[in-house]
């Protein structure tokens, strides 16, 4: 603890690493557009890697100036240190707890640990019993579970790792009465489902490693693999993609009452075909039962000759259809439930009923009905937040859902799907007192007239006087809706009594496609005018200050960010862009990048669009002369989804064109990626030092760490 008469918040000086020009120029249309920091893409380089180092040396050099940061961190780790029970962070396979060989199994954090641990518990005597401890991969706990299923018959259990951040995955399987390893493993899997054909062996998605890094390269045929148990992965057949139809993302799925396996295939993020076929490996050629990538089509569940299909195929809300694989024709597809005003945000069928989970204005509503389309009963939710799951397993007439709000934690519910009743089945006791907080949602007007919902988290009796240290966190694209949940984000800013605000800007999913559509491409505009919008309502409104107002976002969030403060840089005090996309004429060109461009266009398809990128692609649009927000750009060295070429040039371009006292600084964290598997002590790490780093430079001291 320090007292706060001794913080001076005097400015900290920073010398920026010299960051070296190698003039190349592209040109778009007859436009010629510079790029001098282009070396920065090669992540092989030992130019670069010493570049990380003095980026970070500087970067950590000013944290540790800043007089309270060891008690910030300190803060953390109390808050943090309670036991939970969290899913697998970037795999949903067992989101929720599943009853298999006579055992409840799923994820417990017991406080601090760096990633959550698989238990089982037998039923009768609630004895808990850890079969899986991701923590003994790795020394530093880099390594992380992504993914994890079992058989269907229950006699193997295949998990998926990350390493380092990586979306490139091992997966390994296990026995699953014993969960001692049996011997198989598939190395260099990404972006895939694990979908197992009985006991016998399983499904799953890769790419060809790439020529040059297999971190940035150019990634954009996905192709569906079988591996047989017992085998080595050698001998794999490759059941979709070897032929010439291209596709970059296919993922498959399948049915224990259907003969059926399913394949997704998709060019991009939106829009998508589907193919069947069975799911013996005699068949070979899979049947057509969509084409073309206009709409969303998963199926939810499938029995004999027919399938039920969530799809926003003439309603941009979405609706459930029922096909028969015998007649697929259009005109005979028959609709289950129809659109509604609310948009349905997923679709599960567990225990003989569907499960459709909606949103109302950003907040989930969830109904449960029979596979006729008929509601069976609105399933009541302890209050205004978020829900996930509605899973179960062959062995029960119960399914598992999750409720959360910003301040409500992570609780996991136990449903009876006949008599309609919830109970808990496990939920965290927090190590603070969250009834003194309130949730208020509002709607303000954005630059175009369109009403724009937000949330705002605040202390009960909070004085609007405009001073008042505020977060605002947004992400608007991909069809992606933010609706009320638990985070430590949120629950460390607000115990260090500070205001956040979470909007549901256009590019999400919060009002259906129609929400989505209007933030893509040449209306990717209205995304950032909607933040900026919120930026000064709650300036308006007092709520903040320019003085006092951070603003957050990661990955297409990280663009929203650097777009925001490039385009108002006197509105914001603190920006933090993480892993963010910034450079909108390149960013097809890595990995898998070529797939966003439904969202965001492509600078070579035309001079309208090449026009429209360039004009607020955040790397292209720092100036010369101009003070900036204090900034701290967060990235990873093993980020392959949004390579850190992106945030690397940009603190380049902002740490040389910059003037005024606000630090530009970038955190790079090595062995780190896109944000999935990382551990705990890791992502604490990093929030704290971005919070410290805020705070500092918004001259306010943060509550609860004072003597």
């Amino acid at each position: 603890m320090i007292s706060v008469s001794a913080i001076k918040f005097n400015p900290i000086p920073v010398k920026y690493p010299k960051t070296k020009k190698l003039p190349a120029v592209d040109n778009y249309f007859g436009t010629p557009v510079a790029d001098n920091y282009r070396w920065l893409e090669d992540d092989r380089s030992e130019e670069t890697a010493e570049w990380v180092k003095s980026q970070n040396d500087v970067t950590f050099n000013y944290l540790k100036q800043i007089p309270f940061r060891t008690q910030v961190r300190e803060r953390f780790n109390e808050l943090a240190n309670f036991e939970s029970y969290s899913y697998i962070r970037s795999g949903y396979r067992l989101s929720m707890p599943v009853k298999k060989n006579g055992k409840i199994y799923y994820f417990k954090n017991s406080g601090l640990q760096n990633h959550a641990v698989l238990v089982a518990v037998d039923p009768e005597t609630q004895q808990e019993e850890v079969v899986l401890d991701p923590n003994t991969f790795s020394e530093d706990g880099t390594t992380s579970i992504s993914d994890l299923v079992f058989s269907p018959g229950g006699k193997y259990v295949s998990y998926a790792i990350s390493e380092g951040g990586s979306d490139w995955r091992k997966i390994i399987v296990l026995n699953a009465e014993t969960f001692e390893p049996i011997g198989d493993v598939v190395e260099d899997a990404k972006f895939t489902e694990i979908t197992w054909k009985n006991d016998e062996g399983f499904f799953y998605s890769s790419y060809d490693k790439p020529d040059g890094s297999e971190l940035s390269a150019m990634t954009d045929r996905h192709k569906l693999y079988y591996h047989k148990i017992g085998t080595l992965q050698e001998s794999d057949k490759i059941v979709y993609g070897a032929g010439n139809q291209k596709r970059r993302y296919v993922s498959s799925s399948a049915f224990k009452d259907s003969p059926y396996l399913f394949l997704s295939a998709a060019e991009s993020t939106s829009g998508n075909e589907l193919y069947f076929r069975k799911k013996n490996l005699t068949d070979l050629e899979f049947n057509t039962l969509i084409k073309g990538f206009e709409n969303d089509y998963t199926v939810i569940h499938a029995a004999g000759e027919l399938c039920y299909v969530y799809t926003n195929y003439k309603a941009p809300n979405g609706r459930i259809i029922k096909i028969d694989l015998s007649n697929s024709d259009k005109d005979k597809w028959e609709e289950v439930l129809s659109e509604r005003d609310e948009v349905i945000l997923s679709a599960t069928f567990e225990a003989g009923y569907i499960f459709v989970q909606y949103l109302e204005h950003a907040v989930s509503k969830v109904y449960q009905y029979r596979l006729t389309g008929e509601k069976v009963r609105e399933i009541g939710l302890p209050g205004i937040g978020s829900t996930d799951g509605f899973f179960g397993s062959d062995e029960s007439n119960e399914v598992y859902y999750s409720f959360e709000s910003f301040t409500s934690p992570f609780t996991i519910y136990s449903f009876n799907v006949e008599s309609g009743k919830s109970k808990v089945f496990r939920k965290p006791q927090l190590k603070v007192d969250i009834d003194k907080y309130e949730t208020k949602q509002v709607f303000y007007l954005s630059k175009d007239g369109t009403r724009v919902p937000m949330f705002i988290v605040s202390k009960k009796g909070t004085r609007l006087n405009g001073n008042n240290p505020t977060l605002l966190y947004g992400y608007g694209g991909f069809n992606v809706s933010l609706s009320p949940y638990f985070s430590l984000r949120w629950l460390t800013w607000l115990d260090m009594g500070g205001v956040f605000a979470l909007a549901n800007i256009r590019g999400g999913g919060e009002y259906g496609e129609a929400w989505h559509k209007a933030g893509t491409q040449m209306k990717k505009q209205n995304v950032f005018d909607d933040f900026i919008a919120a930026a000064e309502y709650l300036q308006e409104e007092k709520y903040t200050s320019d003085e006092k107002l951070t603003i957050k976002g990661g990955s297409n969030g990280g663009l929203l960010v650097g777009a925001c403060m490039t385009q108002r840089p006197e509105l914001f005090k603190v920006t933090l862009p993480a892993v963010g996309v910034l450079d909108m004429l390149r960013y097809h060109k890595f990995t898998a990048g070529a797939g966003w461009i439904v969202d965001y266009g492509c600078a070579d398809s035309s001079k309208a669009m090449f026009d429209y990128l360039h004009n607020y692609s955040p790397i292209h649009n720092v100036q010369e002369g101009v003070q900036y927000p204090a900034t701290m750009v967060t990235t990873g060295d093993h980020d392959d989804r949004v390579v850190p070429a992106h945030s690397f040039k940009f603190i380049a371009h902002l740490q040389d064109k910059h003037k005024g006292e606000n630090p530009v600084l970038i955190r790079i964290e090595t062995k780190g990626g896109h944000g999935a598997g990382k551990s705990t002590m890791m992502y604490l790490d990093e929030l704290a030092d971005e919070y410290t780093f805020a705070f500092y430079n918004m001259k306010a001291f943060p509550a609860n760490i004072a003597k």
